[in-house]
Order: structure tokens, then sequence, then C-alpha cells
């Protein structure tokens, strides 16, 4: 069996990579920087980028399974490609009905190849957002500090991935993904002061000014983005089993902040 794994340069296809470590199969990487990827040894490395799929045919030869990273744009093109070319099975990152990556899953399903689907949850990875406000000022500067969602893990999302590109038990499912516990906005600010040692105040900000800081770096998706923060406020998630029941193990918020506290320091 031969499994590509595209965006290998990316941080959640860079994951998928290590959890296919020890698996019985050839691992082969989609990626536009084989040296930025700094893949393992045995990982069969081919140069190409999704944004043009022309350039991902030799890729696809001889391709059993594909962990498929999102881009919209040409996921059409991709997938019709992909299964042309004989892969039988897609695993890809994508989202519900009417989220703006929806459309990555009804182009794998669309392309007759068998599927699953991973949806996951606000990643943990997009706390670094305040990153710079911790290390310049030493609080937070934010909206809806009661907010609550249940933010998980890249590498748990990883985990998945390399588990259903290897099972037959989840083709056809969507799988949702979360982490293992409710976190709050203010509940995340004091996860990672106690990973920095010390309390970081949080500044409670109105939408109005949450718009203006967040326009910078968002553009139009501030909006959007606040918009999901005032739902977490009204409609608390239930966080899933999914991760747990196939990995064996998941990574709490407290967890991801003491391992990723340099790049809040």
């Amino acid at each position: 069996m031969r499994i590509l794994v595209t965006g290998a340069t990316g941080n959640i296809g860079r994951m998928v990579i290590d959890a296919l470590d020890g698996v019985d199969a050839q691992v082969r990487a989609l990626t536009v920087d084989p040296a930025r990827a700094a893949l393992p040894a045995h990982v069969e490395v081919v140069v190409g980028r999704l944004s043009d799929p022309a350039s991902c045919s030799r890729a696809f030869a001889d391709v059993d399974r594909m962990y498929l990273a999102p881009l919209p744009d040409t996921v059409d093109e991709v997938t019709r490609t992909a299964a042309a070319a004989g892969v039988r099975r897609i695993v890809d990152l994508s989202g519900e009905p009417e989220s703006w990556w929806s459309g990555v899953a009804e182009a794998v399903e669309a392309s007759g190849v068998e599927w699953t689907h991973l949806w996951p949850a606000e990643f943990m990875e997009n706390f670094t957002q305040w990153a710079d406000q911790i290390r310049l000022t030493g609080e937070i500067r934010d909206a809806y500090p009661d907010s609550a969602g249940v933010p998980i893990a890249m590498a748990d999302v990883a985990g998945v991935a390399a588990a259903a590109l290897i099972s037959d038990d989840l083709v056809g499912t969507a799988l949702s993904l979360t982490g293992p516990e409710v976190v709050t906005r203010l509940s995340a600010a004091r996860a990672l002061g106690a990973a920095l040692g010390r309390e970081i105040p949080f500044h409670r900000l109105t939408r109005v000014e949450a718009v203006e800081q967040l326009t910078p770096s968002m553009g139009d998706a501030a909006e959007w983005y606040l918009d999901i923060l005032a739902a977490g406020l009204d409609e608390p998630p239930e966080p899933a089993s999914t991760v747990v029941d196939l990995t064996g193990s998941t990574i709490t918020f407290a967890e991801w902040a003491r391992a990723h506290v340099d790049e809040f320091r």
C-alpha cells in the first residue's frame, strides 16, 4: 500500500507523516520544499503543489490512499486527477456543510473515491494570534473572554488522519474532531499564564475594537471570526471522544500551552 500525504511541508501534513511512522505502507510526500519539510529518509518525496494540479500527476501515480490538505480553489481538479490516476481513498481535512471549506468534502465525494472527512474544531494553534501581544505587552486584549470552544491540537488531527488512512472501518464517515475539554478565551489565557509562570491580564475589547484590531491580519474574515466567538457565548459546545477512541490519547490545552510556551515568551 502506498499513501500520499499532500501539504507535507505544512503543519498538519508534516504531522501526518510522523503519525504514519512504523506503519506497514510506503509513504510518499507531496511538497513544494523538501528541505523545509525535513522528511525522514524512508519517505519518498515528490515536488508539486495542490494549487497547480498538473504538477501533482507524478505524485498520484501508484497511490492507494491520500491525505488531502484543504485548498478549495483547486480541489475539484485535484480530486478528479487523483481519481483518474487510480487513487482509491481520500482522507480530507474539510468542514461541515456551509463552512468555508465544505467544498473540499463535496469535491472528494464527487470524485467517486472512498472517503473519510475530518471536521476539526478550532485549532489550539490559533491561539498563537496572541503571541505578539503577550511578548510585547505582557497582556491580552481580545473580545468575548467567556466564549467557549473545544479547541484541538493539530497533532491530534494528524493522528486521526493516520488512523483513517490505515483503517477500513472509517470509510464513508465524517469525523467531528474536538479537544478533550471546553476552553474559554479566559481559561486559555490562564493556561498560557501558568505555562509562562506569571499571570496574563485579559482586557475585554468591544466588538468594534476587536474588529479594528483583527482587520490588519484577517481582513474581511475578522467579522466572521468574531461571529464564531460570539456564538460560543450562547451555545457551549460538547467535547467529542473521537480522538481518544481512534488514537488512545489526546492533548489538553494546558499540555499544548506548555509544549508551545516558547512561542509566547
